[in-house]
């Protein structure tokens, strides 16, 4: 297994790109930065969650601070494809990422409840205790989309990536068995998260203002299940439905989680 990164701190900022905006974009991108070792790469999350959705309703509702669990591959996943439990949060605009990786098997048993082999480490206590709080954690969603990743030419902390085909199934708690899913995005539409220290350069600022661009209020997981509570995927009636309806009504935005 390659070296990873366990721990992040960094702003994300994020916009929502129409095709034209994306192609403009693009002509000043490429002065400043380069796409990086990855190229363009699938990325599959199965979020989880409480029976309720505490976790994603508790972020609709934009808290000074939020968390999320998730479990991710990238590309075709099988038992022994590189994958990776992540605890992110965010607090006062700050995301902060703590990982640990494994085969996809090991992390998905993990996950399950399962006894396993995973080394113990700092982080690995992290992440039980997190599944100790909430008590019944279970695969609540899969989100799953294509990116492209790109890093400074000069400033390699400056990264920027665009999402598209963003998909999300709630009826997936496997990556091992993923099935078609739910579009997130309008055809040709992108969602550009730009990641850094500090401040976002002069320059970038001022071309993202000519066309238009102007940071969104987006959540993966939140835009599904909005999109799942519209769909009548959770029953009338039902407490998480009746949370979610109020939490639409909140300017049609989705909360960052």
């Amino acid at each position: 297994m390659g070296e990873y990164r366990e721990v992040f701190r960094r702003k994300e900022i994020k916009y929502l790109l129409g095709k034209e905006q994306y192609t403009e974009l693009m002509k000043y991108m490429d002065t400043i930065a380069v796409v990086d070792s990855y190229g363009i790469s699938k990325i599959n999350n199965i979020y989880y969650d409480t029976k309720d959705y505490r976790l994603i309703r508790n972020s609709l509702e934009k808290p000074v601070y939020k968390e999320k669990l998730r479990l991710r591959t990238y590309g075709d996943t099988s038992d022994d494809t590189n994958a990776f439990i992540e605890i992110k949060k965010k607090y006062n605009g700050i995301v902060y990422k703590r990982r640990i990786a494994g085969r996809y098997v090991t992390m998905h048993d993990y996950l399950a409840g399962k006894k396993t082999d995973i080394d113990p480490s700092q982080i690995l206590r992290e992440i039980t205790s997190f599944i100790d709080l909430y008590g019944d954690l279970r695969p609540a969603m899969s989100v799953c989309y294509e990116r492209m990743a790109m890093e400074g030419r000069t400033d390699r902390e400056f990264r920027v990536t665009f999402d598209r085909n963003i998909e999300w199934n709630a009826m997936c708690s496997d990556l091992r068995d993923l099935r078609p899913g739910r579009m997130l995005l309008e055809p040709g539409q992108y969602l550009m998260e730009i990641k850094v220290g500090n401040a976002l350069p002069v320059e970038l600022s001022r071309r993202m203002s000519e066309l238009g661009i102007f940071p969104a209020s987006f959540s993966k997981y939140g835009a599904g299940y909005m999109d799942m509570i519209k769909t009548a995927t959770v029953p009338a009636g039902s407490p998480a439905r009746k949370r979610a309806v109020a939490g639409s009504r909140m300017k049609g935005e989705v909360a960052y989680v």
